[in-house]
């Protein structure tokens, strides 16, 4: 993997600064992408970089520049993309922590002819050409729900840990497990609670939530930071056997829950997949091959196809089941 893709930038972007005027052998100046993630320091979208990064190698005119905030905050994503857009990129892929407050920074970029796309966590309509969900918004809903519901055969107690009240994606799932609760009669969801992405803060939002519901079986955690500190707590509080932890999580930060017992079973899409879509995307439209409307089909590479519906938005894949019987297979991949 060469040097001059592997950079990884923070709210200062000194990295991308130093790479901006690298040309490849051929002289062509390379499509520059910027992948800018909710905060730094988080495993699933450190595995999405990783994913763009194979993009970026298999079309070969390709810089990938991962960055994003310190912390999963609006002002933090706006002031990294203020920076791309004094660079002139070529294309931004964000996944977003509010989806309206980066609307009028991705407006100014996409009239500096930049590429907008939003991956992961959605920004609204206005703000973006197209928004690539990892999944079906409704599958991922019932997903997060039946896990739960597979151990607990008469019904109980379930709370929700999810990211932060503004993250879009993670409330269009709550919204749609909400939908379906109806064929879960003797599931009760207690409380909603916000970690903010933050693995102290999504600690103790979990310990709050058992101390505050005694008679809590489930911890719902949509979210890969807020699953991985809710089965700590339950460790922690010696609550294994008692709460069960599930949602969506990364295998290899998952592997040490599922065997000590604190969660049976959660699940995610593949993020090196998603960020290689996500590039492969903004590549494509980037470069004119392709043009984000309703009704298109734009490729991404080994992943196929995106169908785009009348706003624009497409599913990537299907989220997957780990469990005790496949983690091993997994662990040392994501």
């Amino acid at each position: 993997m060469s040097l001059t893709r592997r950079i990884f930038g923070g709210t200062a972007l000194a990295a991308m600064m130093m790479a901006g005027g690298a040309a490849y052998a051929d002289g062509h100046e390379p499509v520059r992408i910027a992948l800018v993630v909710k905060a730094l320091g988080i495993g699933f979208f450190e595995a999405a970089n990783e994913g763009a990064m194979e993009a970026a190698d298999e079309l070969g005119n390709v810089e990938i520049i991962y960055t994003g905030p310190t912390s999963t905050t609006a002002e933090g994503q706006i002031e990294v993309i203020n920076s791309l857009i004094a660079q002139g990129v070529d294309a931004i892929a964000v996944s977003a922590n509010d989806p309206d407050a980066l609307v009028p920074v991705l407006q100014r970029a996409m009239q500096r002819g930049i590429t907008v796309i939003s991956f992961d966590s959605g920004v609204a309509e206005e703000g973006r050409m197209m928004h690539l969900a990892p999944s079906s918004d409704a599958l991922i809903g019932r997903t997060i729900i039946q896990l739960a519901a597979d151990h607990l055969p008469d019904g109980g107690q379930v709370a929700l840990l999810s990211a932060t009240a503004t993250s879009t994606n993670q409330n269009t799932w709550i919204a749609e497990m909400n939908a379906v609760m109806g064929d879960y009669p003797n599931i009760e969801v207690v409380a909603t609670v916000y970690g903010d992405d933050l693995a102290d803060r999504s600690y103790r939002e979990a310990v709050g939530l058992m101390q505050t519901y005694p008679d809590l079986d489930a911890i719902i955690a949509p979210t890969s930071v807020g699953i991985v500190a809710a089965a700590q707590a339950v460790v922690d509080q010696d609550m294994v056997g008692q709460v069960n932890v599930t949602g969506l999580g990364l295998p290899s930060e998952m592997a040490g829950a599922i065997e000590s017992g604190a969660s049976q079973s959660f699940a995610i899409w593949n993020p090196i997949d998603l960020g290689y879509a996500a590039a492969m995307l903004s590549y494509n439209i980037a470069t004119g091959e392709a043009t984000a409307e309703p009704g298109a089909s734009i490729g991404m590479g080994r992943m196929g196809e995106v169908e785009l519906d009348d706003t624009t938005t497409g599913a990537m894949a299907n989220p997957f089941t780990y469990d005790a019987s496949n983690i091993e297979q997994f662990r040392e991949i994501f």
